[in-house]
């Protein structure tokens, strides 16, 4: 079966790796374009390239795949039997999903037709869900709307973040995608078409990434946190300096009393201090801030301008006053 793969980041690199180990014949690889990268803005390769590059694979990197002529000719001319796409970070228009004969099959991110998007793993965390997964499909013109194929479920761990759910789920994609092609080209495949409606998952932005102490509870941080991390990360401001939170957990009142008797004296204004303010910080115990229905133990942190670290070691070095509020 010749195999045309169109895929980018780390999460797409297993399932082509996986594709060539089970020994398919890859006529080429569908990347984008190298990036600009760090202090320096060194053109950086993406991981797919980078694996292309090592197993002497054909690399095509189009700046845009729709209405480019010169580029679908060159699909046209591999004569691939089936395209494989996984987080290739390009919508492909229909002239490139008629070419192969046995179609083009995607790996995604969620139990569709859940999550269709663009961030299907990171909004799976952020909305606090116990469960996702990943899905095989045929694809179509729609977003994420094709016949899906297989499905893999997997429990989401109460401190799991996004990368760490990435990273289990780029190996379980890759496993669902070989055995996917095997199916079609044993002819053994089944469709099951999606029902119209769907959540969707769309691209993450920047101004998401403030911590909104009035609107949400603690819990609603604590996905916040999760889902951000390793991506941009949560952040607050505390005497006009940007704090990024990397790891938090949620106390109730009942065990932050429990834990600091000192508090019990105050047990009765609790619930009438604002969200956002520093209940307790030192460095042998660490930094707790209240927050709408519970709160919040900030166990990994990151200053500005600064990198980071664990909360004790942070407190080291920066005093945080009990009575401070985030904003």
């Amino acid at each position: 079966m010749r195999i045309l793969f169109m895929g980018t980041p780390d999460f797409a690199l297993e399932s082509l790796k996986a594709l060539y180990e089970a020994n398919y014949d890859i006529v080429g690889v569908v990347t984008n374009v190298d990036k600009p990268k760090g202090r320096g803005m060194k053109l950086i390769a993406s991981p797919v390239k980078e694996y292309a590059i090592e197993k002497n694979l054909k690399i095509f990197q189009p700046q845009k795949v729709k209405n480019n002529l010169e580029f679908i000719e060159e699909i046209k001319k591999l004569n691939p039997d089936l395209i494989c796409v996984v987080a290739y970070g390009k919508i492909l228009p229909q002239e490139i999903l008629d070419i192969p004969k046995d179609g083009c099959v995607n790996v995604h991110g969620s139990l569709l037709p859940q999550y269709r998007g663009a961030a299907p793993i990171q909004w799976a965390i952020l909305n606090g869900d116990t469960e996702t997964g990943v899905t095989t499909m045929f694809m179509n013109a729609g977003m994420d709307t094709g016949d899906m194929i297989l499905k893999k479920e997997v429990q989401i761990g109460d401190n799991e973040t996004t990368g760490e759910l990435w990273d289990r789920l780029k190996m379980i994609g890759a496993k669902l995608l070989v055995e996917t092609v095997k199916n079609i080209e044993n002819d053994t495949v089944t469709r099951t078409p999606q029902p119209k409606e769907g959540t969707m998952a769309p691209m993450l932005s920047k101004e998401m990434a403030k911590i909104n102490w009035e609107e949400k509870n603690a819990k609603q941080i604590k996905n916040l946190v999760r889902g951000l991390n390793p991506i941009m990360g949560a952040y607050s401001f505390l005497n006009n300096k940007k704090i990024k939170f990397w790891k938090v957990e949620v106390l109730t009142e009942r065990t932050l009393l429990n834990k600091f008797k000192e508090l019990q004296e105050y047990k009765g204004h609790l619930k009438g201090i604002q969200a956002g303010t520093v209940l307790f910080s030192d460095d042998k115990n660490g930094l707790f801030i209240k927050a709408n229905e519970g709160i919040l133990q900030i166990l990994e942190i990151q200053g500005e301008n600064s990198k980071r670290m664990s909360i004790n070691d942070f407190l080291r070095g920066n005093k945080i006053d009990v009575g401070s509020i985030f904003e």
